[in-house]
Parts: C-alpha cells; structure tokens; sequence
C-alpha cells in the first residue's frame, strides 16, 4: 500500500464530500427555485466525485472498507478537507464567493491532475473538470450580478471576501504526501500564480477589488479543523450510524 498515495486521494475525498455536505443545506432555501436547484446540483457532482475518490481510496487501502466506510464511520479529526469547504454557508453572497474562489481553484486544479501519471486519478479529473467549467460560469455569472447591483449586495461580496481571504493559502500549500508524489499529485504551489492572474482579470472585468491576505489558518490536512465540522459530520452520519447494519 502507497501511505502517501492513500492520504492524498482520501484528501481529495473528504474536501469533494464535505462541500457538497454543506451546499446540499441550501435545498429548499434558495433565493430563488432555478438557484435552489442549480445548488443543490452542484452538491450532487461534489458528492459523485467523493465517491469516486472514496472508491479509489478504499481499494489503495485494501482492507475491506467501502466509501460509505470512509464518509459515514470517521471522526473529524480523521477527516483531512480543506477548511475552506467546511465553513457554514452564511448568506448567499458568502457560499457564492465561496464557490467563485473554489471553481476558479478546480478549474486549474483538475486540468494540472490531467497530467497525473495515475491513470485513476486522470479518469476522475476528466470527469470533474467538465462540471467544473459549467460551475465557473454560473459563479461568474452571479458575481458579476452581485457585484454590480445594488450597494448593498456589492458590500454582502466584499464582507464575504474578507471573512474568506485568511483560508485561501491552504489551497496552495503542498501537504508532505503530495512532495511525495511528485509524478501523481499537483504542486499546488504552482497553481497560485496562475490562479491570483485568473482571480484579477475576473475582478477587473466586473470592477471589484479583490483584498490582500492579511491573516491565514491551516491544519485541516491535518485533522485540525473548525467546530463546525463536527456539527457537519454529526449530521451527516447520523443516519448511517444509528443503524449501522442498514442497506439501502
């Protein structure tokens, strides 16, 4: 078994589950049906890629366990996502902001794990980076709305880049599985260059100031995560595990 491979995927995984975990919470509280069901379908590919990753995770594992294994039956201390993607969803300016930045991220992201040697991993981001490009654009799209609409709906975009900017390092930081993997994983140091050229051409096209990194936390590849994780999981799994002999 491949520790540094394993780790990586089952990242990968947790970041895809807990996004989509948190998105599917807009269902039924939209602004509007059509952006109620838009959401809640991009839950949906987070959550189809999470099984995919989970899947492959399991089989780099070896040891009997199912996706279902690994999303339902992990504390959140086990869990290694992005800390970004376990935020509470706050307004809809803030999981649109959200979003934004993630989409511009996975647009780069995926193209870079195109080029993995792991011929897994390359079938996974051939599928992801086509919802990826349909997610950017309604992203765009509605930043764009926001941005230059009312005054009040422009200062809902800025308070909600300064409540996120602090947790956009971690998406460039390289974990020690991922130096490991050089050939497989992507630097994602790498990507930061060129995603900050995509976020500033996007910013200057809809006249929005994007802020400078003032603060920043990590630790979620790590376990070291926010209370809101457990809430999240509790959630999620509770289902699972009150009856845990269940099929369905």
């Amino acid at each position: 078994m491949n520790a540094n491979l394993l780790k990586y995927v089952t990242g990968l995984a947790d970041d895809s589950m807990v996004l989509s975990q948190r998105l599917s919470q807009w269902c039924s509280h939209g602004p509007t049906l059509e952006e109620d069901i838009a959401l809640t379908n991009v839950a949906l590919d987070y959550l189809g890629r999470a099984r995919m990753f989970y899947q492959y995770a399991a089989e780099l594992e070896g040891l009997g366990r199912s996706e279902d294994d690994f999303a339902m039956w992990r504390s959140e201390r086990e869990y290694s996502n992005l800390l970004i993607n376990e935020l509470p969803n706050g307004d809809f300016a803030f999981t649109l902001v959200r979003q934004w930045l993630l989409d511009e991220f996975y647009q780069l992201y995926l193209s870079s794990l195109l080029l993995s040697t792991d011929k897994t991993l390359t079938s996974i981001a051939a599928k992801a980076i086509k919802e990826t490009g349909y997610h950017l654009i309604r992203s765009r799209q509605w930043l764009d709305v926001l941005a230059n609409g009312t005054d009040e709906s422009r200062q809902r975009i800025n308070d909600a880049l300064d409540e996120i900017i602090g947790y956009i390092p971690e998406l460039f930081t390289n974990t020690d599985a991922e130096k490991a993997l050089p050939d497989i994983a992507v630097s994602r140091a790498e990507l930061e260059p060129l995603w900050q050229q995509q976020i500033a051409q996007f910013c200057e096209q809809i006249g929005l100031v994007f802020p400078e990194v003032q603060w920043q936390v990590t630790g979620g590849r790590e376990g070291v995560h926010s209370e809101h994780l457990g809430y999240l999981l509790t959630e999620m799994q509770c289902l699972a595990r009150s009856h845990p002999t269940a099929k369905w």
